[in-house]
C-alpha cells in the first residue's frame, strides 16, 4: 500500500476542495448577509491542512492500483465531508453543534438531503447556497470530476473511476480515455443544471432559488431554500419541471452521452434500454396507485390537484430526491411506507440517484425467474439476458452479494438505532432514508433530524456513506484481506 502517495493525493484534493468555499463567500458579499467570515476561515483552514498533507509527500508519485483506488475514494468522501463541515462550525447562523455540522455536511455531499436545520427561510443566503453547492458536487461524484483534473497532476484516474462509478458492470467506459469520460459526464451534468435553472426561473422562481434548486434537482439531493421545500412556490408548473428533471437525472448518464449526437437527440437510445423502460414503468405504476388511493380518500378537491401531488411525490421519493409539495407522511393507509420502499429501487446505474439501482432489481427478478425454471427443469441451461446480451454469472453473483451486504448494513443500522431508544417506524425510515440517500423519513424524522440523539446522527452518517459508496467500496476496507500485501 502506497500510503505516502495516498496522503499526497488526499492533500491535493483538500486543496482543490477548499476553493468551493469561495463562491459562498462571494454570495455573502453580494447579499450582505454577514456569513462570509465563516467561509473565509474554512478556506484557510482547509487549504492549510491540505498543504500539511501534500508538502512532505509532494515527490511521491507511484502508480495507483485498485486497492489504493478504493482507499482514496473512501478517504475522499470522509475527509472532504469533514472539511465541508467547517463553514457550519464557524458560522453563527445557523448555530450548529459539531455533530450537527458534520451531519449536515455529509448529508449534502452524499446527496441524502436530510437536514438538522430548522428555519431555512431565515438563513443567510451564503449558507443556503453552500448547502446546495455541496449537493451539486456530490451528485455526480466529485471523484469523477477529480479524475479529469488529476491526470494533469501526474495521477492516473482509472482505478478511482472503477471504485466510484455505480452499477453492476464497471468495465465499460463512455470514451477510451478516463479523463475524457469524466469531462463528457460533467459537460452533460452542467448543461442539464443550466437548463433546469432556466426552466425554474421562467416558471416563476427568482434567480437565487432557481440556481439552488437546479443544483439539488440534478444532483437528486432534495435540499431546498425553504422549509416548505418545493411546496413553498405553490406552482403545478414548477412541480412538473422539477419532476421532469429528476427523471432525467435518474437515467444513466451514459445513455445521455449516447443520445446526444451531432445530429441532435437520438430518442431510440432510451427506448432500447431495458433499465430506462423499467424506471419509467415503476414511476407510472406508483403514480397510478397513489392517485387512485388519494382520489378515493378525497383529500384533495380536484383530480388535477390529486394527480399533481401524486406524480410529484412519487418521482421525488422513488428517485431518492426527497423534495416535498405535501407532507406525504400524513397520507392515508400504506402510501408513506410504499414510497419509502420505492426508494430502495432508486435511479438507474450511472445516475445521480440513490438506492440499489434499477438494473440490480431487474437482475434479481431475472435470477429469481431462472431459479423457478430450474426447479421445473433441473438439467436445463438458462442464461440471463439484458436485451440481446447474455450476462456472465460473475455479474449475477456480484448483484446477489451486493443485495446481501445492503440488507445486512440496513438491519445493523436499524437495530443500533432501536437500541438507542428510537421507535421502530422512525428507525426503519431513518435508516432507509440515509442508506438510500433519500432524506425525509417518517415518525420523528418526517420533517428534519434535529430531534434525534447525537449517537443516532453518527450512525446515520455512516449509513449515508455506505449508500453513497454502494456498500462494497466502504465495506471492503473492513476485511483483513484488503490490508494484506
Amino acid at each position: 500500500m502506497q500510503y505516502k502517495t495516498i496522503i499526497r493525493i488526499t492533500g491535493l484534493l483538500m486543496g482543490l476542495f477548499s476553493i468551493t468555499m469561495l463562491p459562498s463567500a462571494l454570495v455573502a458579499i453580494l447579499y450582505k448577509d454577514g456569513g462570509g467570515t465563516a467561509f473565509i476561515q474554512a478556506f484557510f483552514v482547509s487549504i492549510f491542512l491540505g498543504f500539511l498533507l501534500w508538502y512532505p509527500n509532494r515527490h511521491q508519485k507511484g502508480d495507483l492500483r485498485t486497492r489504493e483506488g478504493f482507499l482514496i475514494v473512501v478517504l475522499f468522501w470522509t475527509v472532504l465531508g469533514s472539511i465541508g463541515a467547517l463553514p457550519f462550525i464557524f458560522s453563527n447562523n445557523p448555530d450548529l453543534s459539531w455533530t450537527d455540522s458534520f451531519f449536515e455536511s455529509f448529508s449534502a455531499l452524499t446527496t441524502t438531503g436530510a437536514t438538522v436545520i430548522v428555519g431555512l427561510d431565515d438563513l443567510p443566503k451564503s449558507i443556503l447556497f453552500y448547502r446546495h453547492l455541496l449537493q451539486w458536487m456530490g451528485g455526480m461524484g466529485i471523484i469523477v470530476l477529480a479524475v479529469a483534473i488529476l491526470p494533469l497532476l501526474g495521477i492516473g484516474g482509472m482505478q478511482l473511476y472503477k471504485a466510484e462509478v455505480p452499477g453492476p458492470v464497471k468495465d465499460t467506459k463512455v470514451t477510451p480515455r478516463i479523463a475524457e469520460t469524466a469531462k463528457a459526464l460533467w459537460y452533460i451534468y452542467f448543461l442539464l443544471t443550466t437548463a433546469c435553472a432556466l426552466a425554474f426561473y421562467f416558471a416563476g422562481m427568482d434567480a437565487f432559488d432557481a440556481i439552488c434548486h437546479s443544483f439539488s434537482t440534478i444532483a437528486i439531493g432534495g435540499f431546498s431554500t425553504h422549509d416548505a421545500s418545493i411546496g413553498y412556490f405553490q406552482s403545478p408548473l414548477i412541480n412538473v419541471i422539477c419532476a421532469f428533471f429528476l427523471l432525467i437525472a435518474a437515467v444513466n448518464f451514459s445513455l445521455h452521452f449516447a443520445a446526444f449526437t451531432r445530429r441532435g437527440i437520438n430518442v431510440k437510445v432510451y427506448l432500447k434500454d431495458a433499465e430506462f423502460k423499467v424506471l419509467i414503468a415503476v414511476q407510472l405504476v406508483l403514480t397510478a396507485i397513489c392517485f387512485a388511493t388519494l382520489y378515493q380518500s378525497g383529500i384533495y378537491d380536484s383530480p388535477e390537484k390529486t394527480l399533481d401531488y401524486a406524480f410529484f411525490q412519487v418521482v421525488s421519493i422513488s428517485t431518492t430526491a426527497g423534495f416535498g409539495t405535501e407532507s406525504f407522511h400524513s397520507w392515508p393507509l400504506f402510501l408513506p411506507i410504499l414510497l419509502i420502499f420505492s426508494s430502495f429501487i432508486g435511479g438507474c446505474a450511472g445516475s445521480t440517484g440513490g438506492g440499489m439501482k434499477v438494473i440490480r432489481l431487474i437482475l434479481l427478478v431475472l435470477q429469481g425467474s431462472r431459479e423457478l425454471k430450474r426447479l421445473v427443469h433441473p438439467k436445463a441451461m438458462y442464461s440471463i439476458r439484458i436485451g440481446s446480451t447474455a450476462l456472465p454469472d460473475r455479474i449475477i453473483d456480484a448483484v446477489w452479494g451486493f443485495f446481501s451486504a445492503y440488507a445486512l448494513v440496513f438491519v445493523v443500522c436499524m437495530v443500533i438505532l432501536m437500541a438507542m431508544d428510537m421507535d421502530a417506524i422512525t428507525a426503519f425510515s431513518a435508516t432507509a432514508a440515509s442508506l438510500n440517500n433519500l432524506g425525509p423519513g417518517l415518525g420523528d424524522v418526517a420533517s428534519n433530524y434535529s430531534s434525534i440523539s447525537d449517537g443516532a446522527k453518527w450512525v446515520l452518517v455512516m449509513a449515508m456513506l455506505f449508500g453513497r459508496l454502494e456498500v462494497f467500496t466502504l465495506l471492503v476496507l473492513f476485511t483483513p484481506t484488503f490490508w494484506k500485501n
